[in-house]
């Protein structure tokens, strides 16, 4: 597989593409957070000397807006990539080791209805691991069968129409300290 590359051997990269990481990374670092929380402590001393009128006002609202409304779209873009990333390198462990599902590389291409459907078959799996369930034969058993139910799915979501996703809540049970609501206790 050959990549157009450098003279440094790094793969090219658009402006934007390197744009966007470099801002990406910059905007994580601590001493922005800490720029950014500057800025606003001198925009609010600066108070008192305009009058907190109007205009006063209107710098931070607009900066603050200008800047988020950016930053959307270069972390998306970051994170886009680096989730398409990581998609092919998941696909690239499932084909290359022996005895996985091959129908799990294209999974993030299903519905809602059908991840969602093969979350709750691993989830019961890892519940009848934790309560003591059996061994070797019934993973056996699980992998023969789950191929199957996969490929059902994968022809469900090619025979939907086009309308968006039907999204179905799951009910969790709590963890320790928090109610039903999903709520720490006692708050």
């Amino acid at each position: 597989m050959a990549l157009n590359s450098t003279r440094a051997g790094q793969p090219k990269r658009s402006f934007f593409t390197r744009f966007s990481q470099y801002i990406a990374v910059q905007a994580g670092r601590p001493v922005t957070f800490v720029g950014a929380v500057g800025l606003i402590v001198i925009w609010a001393a600066t108070g008192p000397f305009a009058g907190f009128g109007d205009t006063w006002q209107l710098i931070i609202n607009t900066s603050t807006t200008i800047i988020t409304f950016l930053m959307v779209f270069v972390i998306q873009n970051s994170q886009n990539r680096d989730t398409a990333a990581l998609h092919i390198k998941i696909d690239e462990l499932i084909a290359r080791t022996e005895g996985t599902r091959r129908v799990l590389l294209d999974l993030e291409e299903l519905d809602d209805k059908a991840i969602e459907d093969i979350r709750s078959e691993y989830e019961l799996m890892a519940r009848h691991e934790r309560e003591g369930g059996a061994g070797e034969d019934t993973k056996d058993e699980a992998s023969d069968a789950e191929p199957a139910d996969l490929m059902a799915a994968k022809e469900r979501t090619k025979s939907k129409p086009a309308s968006g996703p039907k999204r179905r809540t799951v009910r969790r049970k709590p963890s320790a300290g928090t109610s039903a609501g999903g709520r720490k206790a006692g708050s």
